[in-house]
């Protein structure tokens, strides 16, 4: 976590073309973070995230930044969007129920490190079942001999298995008997949630048997590290350091927020929009939500909302949802020269990943820079005659230039076929140019 906005910038910019404002502005709310967590804990409680407020078009990198920072800082990250609470009508679907996201989010991510820092433990102790199944132990009254010899064997044997050599001998091993599955609905509300707990606790509790199975030492190896991992894990310090994180790095991106707008300028009253604000209000202000893993505080969990605000307008949020979002930053339209470095300056671009799909048939496949720019040009062009979707155009632009030749690639394995401006245009330039056929093609 501990990186310079520089470096979080840098980073952004090998994904996302542009928007530089944006990136700087969330560079900066993540290292104040940092920062804040460096404090003395009386101050540390004082200082509240600045929340922030991303407004453009979809397409144009809004969920993209949010998604690679969580990534890259290894952080709890959820993306909900806002207008799925107004689904069930005026009450609407639980709030909270981002927040138990979260806590799910981060107890798998403490879970992953955790089991990579006991990693060995874990490999050790499959392979000492695995071999105690080939090699029965000894019993305690065995002479000085035949220990020796057991020992012997068993070396040999833990060789074996290790290297790989006895993969596709059955053994027999007990794994818990899974006669239940979790109920797991983090939309349910509060008083629910206990419920299914204690239905799961019940259930789990009938499900303590173990049953033999008979499989390869191949699929022992993976069935039994489930079994290892629940066996060596520390699950009540992950629970507590799970619900930490949360609280003090969570983030969570609240999209299409422009959808429960519901101010003077907005001819479409809808009341239920207006319940939504009101409770998202308390969890964006700062209140303590229950979870099954136990309380968290949202006051220092980061909200980043976003919406493209074509109807509305960020003023016809309420005044006291506003005030929770004091960092506004616009986000630009993308243009031609946008959507070329798209396609040739970011990393695992839309070209290189059909590039590798088509290697998989033994196609090689190339673009001239001429089809590039035409890929870009005819995607500003069905924009501007249809919705504008922004870079998600590329994708409908591309796919329909490669049909045929992701159709037919397998019959051509060892070629190379090089994709040029010709063959673009040949493809897209009668549907780009006519406006009711781009509507529904591109």
């Amino acid at each position: 976590m501990n990186l310079t906005p520089k470096e979080i910038v840098k980073y952004l910019d090998d994904y996302i073309i542009g928007q530089n404002d944006a990136k700087k502005t969330i560079a900066l709310a993540l290292r104040n973070r940092y920062r804040r967590m460096q404090l003395p804990q009386e101050l540390q409680e004082e200082i509240m995230p600045k929340n922030i407020l991303m407004i453009g078009s979809t397409g144009v990198g809004k969920t993209e930044i949010a998604r690679r920072l969580a990534k890259m800082m290894n952080l709890p990250f959820v993306k909900v969007e806002a207008s799925k609470y107004t689904e069930v009508g005026f009450v609407g679907r639980d709030v909270e129920s981002m927040i138990r996201d979260l806590v799910y989010e981060s107890i798998a991510l403490v879970t992953k490190e955790y089991e990579e820092k006991i990693q060995e433990n874990i490999d050790s102790e499959v392979i000492r079942q695995i071999v105690e199944k080939l090699v029965p132990p000894l019993p305690k009254t065995a002479t000085q001999e035949a220990q020796e010899s057991f020992i012997r064997s068993y070396n040999k044997m833990e060789e074996k298995v290790l290297s790989g050599e006895l993969d596709e001998k059955k053994i027999e091993i007990e794994v818990p008997k899974r006669t239940s599955v979790e109920i797991i609905d983090s939309g349910s509300p509060v008083d629910f949630s206990s419920v299914q707990e204690s239905l799961n606790q019940m259930l789990s509790g009938l499900g303590k048997d173990k049953v033999k199975k008979e499989v390869t030492i191949k699929d022992a190896k993976l069935l039994l590290r489930g079994v290892a991992s629940e066996k060596l894990l520390d699950h009540e310090s992950i629970k507590l350091e799970a619900l930490k994180r949360a609280q003090d790095g969570g983030i969570i991106f609240l999209d299409e927020i422009d959808k429960i707008a519901s101010g003077k300028s907005n001819q479409n009253q809808d009341p239920s929009k207006e319940g939504v604000q009101r409770d998202l209000l308390p969890i964006v202000e700062g209140s303590t939500v229950n979870t099954k893993f136990g309380q968290v505080k949202t006051d220092h969990i980061l909200f980043i909302a976003a919406g493209a605000f074509h109807v509305s307008k960020p003023s016809d949020l309420l005044p006291e949802l506003q005030g929770r979002f004091p960092l506004r930053v616009e986000l630009n339209p993308l243009d031609e020269e946008a959507l070329y470095q798209i396609l040739t300056n970011t990393k695992n671009s839309l070209l290189k990943q059909y590039q590798a799909l088509l290697k998989v048939e033994g196609v090689t496949l190339t673009f001239s820079d001429d089809a590039i720019k035409a890929f870009a040009h005819l995607s500003v062009t069905a924009n501007s005659k249809a919705e504008d979707i922004g870079a998600r155009r590329l994708h409908t632009v591309i796919e329909k230039v490669l049909e045929d030749i992701s159709f037919d690639a397998n019959e051509r394995s060892g070629e190379t076929i090089e994709v040029s401006r010709e063959l673009v245009y040949e493809k897209l330039e009668n549907i780009a140019e006519h406006e009711d056929t781009a509507r529904y093609i591109l």
